[in-house]
C-alpha cells in the first residue's frame, strides 16, 4: 500500500527520503510518523521484516541500521534517512543462503517462522561483536527477541553452529583454496 492508498491521506505532510536498503538506494515520499517497519515491508515488500508487538519487545522487525541491531517498530522511516538498512532479506547473496540463515535451517531453528528473521538478524549483530560465544552469551545477545514457540534450543545451536560456519569461511579465506596461508 502505497501513501495515496491510505485513507484520508490528502493534506497530510509528507517527506522524500532515501535509504539505503539491502545495497539499493530507496527514495520514497512518506509521511513523518511512518514507522521504518512498515517502510520496509510496505514500501519496499520486504515481508521478513515481521510486526509483532509494535513495541520493540519482542524483536521480530529486528533489522540493521548503519551497523547497529534496531526494531524498526520503533523508529520512523524518516531517522533512517541518508543510513544503510540490511534486513535478513539483505544476507543471502547469489541465491545463497548467508552461513546464518543455513544453520538456522539446519537446525530446525525455524519453528512457526514469524520470528526468525528477526532472530538471524540478533544473530548476525552477537556474532560479528563475539564470534565464539559461550551459550550464555548466546542467550544474553537473543535476549531481546522473543519465539512463542518455545523453540530456544534449537535457536541456541544454530548460533553455535553459525558460529562454526562463519569461522571456517573466515579460515577459508584465511588459508586460500590451496591451504596457502595469506590468501
Amino acid at each position: 500500500m502505497s501513501i495515496e492508498d491510505t485513507p484520508h491521506a490528502e493534506g497530510r505532510p509528507t517527506r522524500e527520503i532515501s535509504v539505503t536498503v539491502n545495497g539499493e538506494e530507496v527514495t520514497r515520499e512518506v509521511e513523518p510518523r511512518l514507522k521504518l517497519s512498515d517502510f520496509l515491508r510496505n514500501e519496499c515488500d520486504l515481508r521478513g521484516v515481521r510486526v509483532g508487538c509494535e513495541h520493540g519487545v519482542c524483536g521480530a522487525c529486528t533489522v540493521s541500521l548503519d551497523g547497529d541491531t534496531v526494531k524498526s517498530c520503533l523508529l520512523y522511516a524518516v531517522q533512517a534517512e541518508d543510513l544503510a538498512v540490511e534486513t535478513v532479506e539483505g544476507l543471502a547473496e547469489d541465491g545463497q543462503l548467508h552461513p546464518i540463515q543455513e544453520a538456522f535451517h539446519e537446525e530446525h531453528a525455524l519453528q512457526c517462522g514469524f520470528c526468525t528473521s528477526g532472530f538471524v538478524m540478533a544473530t548476525k549483530s552477537l556474532l560479528e561483536e563475539n564470534p565464539d560465544p559461550e551459550r550464555d552469551e548466546i542467550k544474553e545477545g537473543l535476549a531481546d527477541n522473543i519465539c512463542r514457540c518455545t523453540g530456544y534450543q534449537n535457536i541456541y545451536r544454530a548460533v553455535d553452529r553459525a558460529a562454526d560456519k562463519l569461522s571456517d569461511d573466515i579460515e577459508a579465506v584465511r588459508t586460500g583454496a590451496d591451504g596457502e596461508e595469506g590468501a
